[in-house]
C-alpha cells in the first residue's frame, strides 16, 4: 500500500468508513519520528511507548476538529510534545521528588537502557542534555537531532522564534560547558 500524503490523510478522515484507514496511514507515516521525539524527552522506552499511545488517543479524538491551520506534522508534534511534558510533570508529582532526582533517575535509565547503542561521547552528550531545563532540552532536541526549522518549532511550542533561538543558544552553551568539564 503506498504511503498517503498529509492531504490524503486529512481528506480520508472526513469520509465515513474511511477514517480508520486514514488514521492507520497517519500512524504509519509518523510513528517512528514521533516515538524518537518523545523518547528524547522522557528517555525510557516504556514511557515513550505509553506517551506515544496517549498521543495517538488524543489525536484520534481531536482529528474531526483539525482545521489545517498548521500542518499535520506540526499539529502531531505539538500533541506529542505536550503529552511528553505532561507525563514528566505527572511523574514528578506522583513521586513527590525534586526535579533533580527525576533527572538523575532518567540518567540512570539511559545508562542501563539496552536500546541505547551510543558510544561514551554520545552517552555524555545525552546526560548533559538531561541536565538542561525542560524547555531548553526540548528546543535543543528538536533543533539538533530533528533538524527542525525555528518556524516549525515556533508553531509546535507556541513560542516566538526569538525565544527559541535564545533557548537553543543557552542550551548549547550549557552543554559545551558540561562536556568541557569532563
Amino acid at each position: 500500500m503506498p504511503e498517503w500524503d498529509d492531504r490524503e490523510i486529512i481528506e480520508g478522515i472526513k469520509v465515513p468508513g474511511k477514517e480508520e484507514l486514514a488514521f492507520n496511514q497517519l500512524v504509519f507515516k509518523y510513528q517512528e519520528r514521533l516515538y524518537w521525539h518523545i523518547r528524547k524527552i522522557v528517555i525510557a522506552h516504556e514511557d515513550a511507548d505509553d506517551v506515544l499511545q496517549n498521543t495517538y488517543l488524543k489525536t484520534w479524538r481531536s482529528l474531526p476538529k483539525f482545521r489545517s491551520d498548521s500542518s499535520l506534522f506540526t499539529w502531531l508534534y505539538r500533541i506529542a510534545t505536550n503529552e511528553a511534558l505532561t507525563f514528566l510533570k505527572q511523574k514528578k508529582r506522583k513521586g513527590f521528588v525534586p526535579w533533580a532526582d527525576v533527572e538523575n533517575r532518567m540518567g540512570e535509565v539511559l545508562e542501563s537502557d539496552p536500546w541505547f547503542n551510543g558510544d561514551e561521547i554520545q552517552l555524555k552528550l545525552q546526560q548533559a542534555i538531561l541536565k538542561l531545563p525542560k524547555k531548553q532540552r526540548v528546543v535543543f532536541n528538536m533543533k539538533y537531532f530533528d533538524e527542525m526549522k525555528y518556524k516549525e518549532m515556533s508553531e509546535i511550542l507556541d513560542t516566538s522564534v526569538g525565544a527559541l533561538k535564545a533557548s537553543y543558544h543557552h542550551a548549547v552553551k550549557k552543554i559545551e560547558a558540561m562536556l568541557g568539564d569532563d
